[in-house]
């Protein structure tokens, strides 16, 4: 039986999806929420990864040193609060 192991870098480990552009003529509110939606999910994977499997434990700045430490700006209150949503 094979045992599957965690890789030592999980941040370096995800493959690169290609990406799609975004669909034309929606108003700039429904880009906003998207874009917010795809950094809030790349955080909680982030923090899934590195150990964080409660929305407790995922404070305003834990979640921006992770944000930090895979290359993405800080998020705002919003963006945490989704995050935890996400984890929990």
């Amino acid at each position: 039986m094979a045992v599957a192991t965690m890789p030592t870098k999980p941040f370096e480990s995800h493959p690169t999806l290609k990406r799609k552009p975004l669909p034309a003529g929606q108003p700039r509110e429904w880009y906003e929420t998207h874009n917010r939606r795809l950094k809030a999910m790349r955080l909680a994977i982030a923090l899934l990864d590195s150990g964080v499997y409660h929305p407790a434990n995922a404070n305003n700045g834990r979640i921006r040193r992770t944000a930090a430490r895979i290359g993405i700006h800080p998020p705002s209150d919003t963006t945490c609060r989704m995050v935890r949503a996400l984890i929990g």
